[in-house]
């Protein structure tokens, strides 16, 4: 009995979160998170905030307007991001989301969601990824941010990206293994007040000057 308070002591190190280890903490939402009772949302719980905006090259959330004035008039670090399709052409895709996004100065960079090969190869995906990057880029003289699953983005992604802000998720209490990442989604199942439904969860790496760096100019 005598070993058990130490075996104890091993099994909460070994469970501890390492998102907790970060300070800066964001949200992801979209329509799955329902309409926000923006009255009840806690904003200085949360210190940046992305928001589905478009995917393939006709699909607007439908609830991406409302989400992006209530989150703007409320002050919190914004961006928005695109669900990307790689069998729909990328520059159509890229100019839809430049079109229903009103990106504007302090404003996150914009994020390609990247996450399925939509029955195309390894080659084409790499070389539509490349295209919406570069349109975007261009656009908002910033480089996008990538997100995608750890696994996807090893597998498919790096190391042509390499030089892109990286958005990884991963749903575990260890922090991601793949390098240079800024951004941590380690949950799908939050809670957050204002938010009936669950919401995705995510912290920044760095500091806050270094999240105010990326902000567009």
């Amino acid at each position: 009995m005598r070993f058990l308070p130490f075996f104890l002591f091993l099994l909460l190190c070994s469970c501890k979160h390492q998102a907790d280890e970060y300070a800066l903490k964001g949200l992801d939402i979209s329509h799955y998170q329902k309409r926000i009772d923006w009255a009840q949302f806690e904003e200085k719980a949360v210190d940046f905030v992305f928001i589905k905006a478009t995917e393939a090259d006709n699909y607007q959330d439908s609830l991406f307007a409302d989400n992006w004035a209530a989150l703007k008039e409320k002050g919190i670090r914004v961006g928005a991001y695109h669900f990307f399709r790689p069998q729909r052409s990328a520059l159509e895709q890229a100019r839809f989301f430049l079109k229903t996004v009103p990106l504007a100065k302090g404003d996150l960079p914009p994020v390609l969601d990247v996450e399925e090969l939509d029955g195309v190869d390894e080659i084409n995906l790499r070389f539509g990824v490349a295209l919406w990057l570069g349109e975007v880029e261009k656009a908002c003289h910033c480089k996008p941010i990538i997100y995608s699953s750890m696994k996807f983005y090893e597998r498919y992604l790096h190391p042509e990206f390499s030089d892109y802000p990286l958005w990884i998720a991963r749903y575990n209490h260890k922090a991601p293994t793949t390098k240079g990442w800024l951004f941590w989604q380690y949950s799908n199942k939050g809670r957050h007040p204002g938010i009936s439904a669950r919401v995705d969860l995510n912290v920044f790496s760095a500091t806050e000057a270094e999240l105010d760096a990326l902000l567009l100019p």
